[in-house]
Formats: C-alpha cells, structure tokens, sequence
C-alpha cells in the first residue's frame, strides 16, 4: 500500500506509526500526514491534494473523458490511440501527459496530419505511444498515402522466383 507525504519531505527519513485502522508518518516527531489503513488489494494507493505541488494538483481537474472528447475533435483513430494510451498505464492520470503531448501535436502539424499519423501507427500496433506518433509526423511518414504506396502484384513478382502451390507439399 503507498501513502502520501507532503512534497516537501520526498527522500527524507521519517518514521510511520502503524495500528489497525490509521497510518501516521513523522518527521522530527511531528506528524506530517495521517491516512486510513488501507487492506485489500495490493499496489492501493491514499493521496492527499495537498501533499501534491501545485502543478500536480492541476492535474486532478483533468479526466480520461476530457482527452477523449479533445481527441474526437479530431478523429476517430486519435480518439484510439488516446484510449490505448489512458489504458496503458495501471493509473491512468499517469498517462495525462502523453495524451497532452499528442493532442498538441496537432498545435505544431495539423489536425489531418495526427489524426493520418494515428492510422498509420494504428496500423502498426494496437497499442500506438506518443513517441511513435511524433515521429511518424517528424519524418513525414502521415504523408504518404499507404494505398498509392501498395504495389499491385504483377509488379512485385519475380520472374526468376519458384512458387509452388499447395499441391507441390501434397505428395
């Protein structure tokens, strides 16, 4: 079970006091911050707001439903690879800041262009990170039309190649 402190302690020594219903941790013997005793299912975690930075608490006014809807602004491929991404992460709001980035993407290329980038990389993987999406759009790769790029098959075969059919494994 995690608990928090206020920011200002982060890797200083304290001591906890634990009984059965509340967590106390101390630093110089003064109580720093006091939670209920979690029990259940491991990795649970209490956090007070204002043990957070100020930075971080703007993060608690955000939701996956909010980059959701930004997303679909967008497209539907982006509103995929933005799910991909809230799930990706065992806590969600940890993955804020890659759907931020990739939202923006759009600020700096364009809409059409994240949302290509999206497809591409979805066609790529079910599970696309921010990092694939800008450099998808870093090398120009949402600008090549995947169906002018497929080559039609009378011109990739090879005419010195050997093909045997199914037929050819039977006997």
């Amino acid at each position: 079970m995690l608990y928090s402190v206020p920011y200002e302690f982060i890797k200083r020594k304290v001591d906890v006091r634990v009984t059965d219903t509340v967590i106390e941790i101390f630093y110089n013997h003064n109580r720093i911050a006091s939670h209920q005793r979690l029990y259940g299912r491991k990795g649970q975690y209490s956090t007070v707001t204002e043990h957070m930075p100020a930075d971080h608490q703007a993060y608690l006014e955000w939701n996956g439903d909010r980059f959701r809807k930004w997303a679909e602004r967008i497209g539907t491929n982006t509103c995929k690879v933005v799910n991909a991404i809230l799930t990706s992460q065992r806590v969600e709001q940890q993955s804020y800041r890659s759907c931020t980035g990739l939202l923006k993407l759009a600020d700096k290329y364009s809409d059409q262009r994240l949302e290509a980038a999206c497809r591409k990389a979805l066609s790529y993987t079910a599970s696309p990170s921010y990092k694939s999406i800008k450099n998808i759009l870093a090398s120009g790769q949402d600008n090549i039309d995947t169906e002018s790029q497929a080559p039609n098959a009378a011109s990739t075969q090879n005419k010195h190649a050997i093909t045997r059919s199914a037929d050819f494994y039977r006997r």
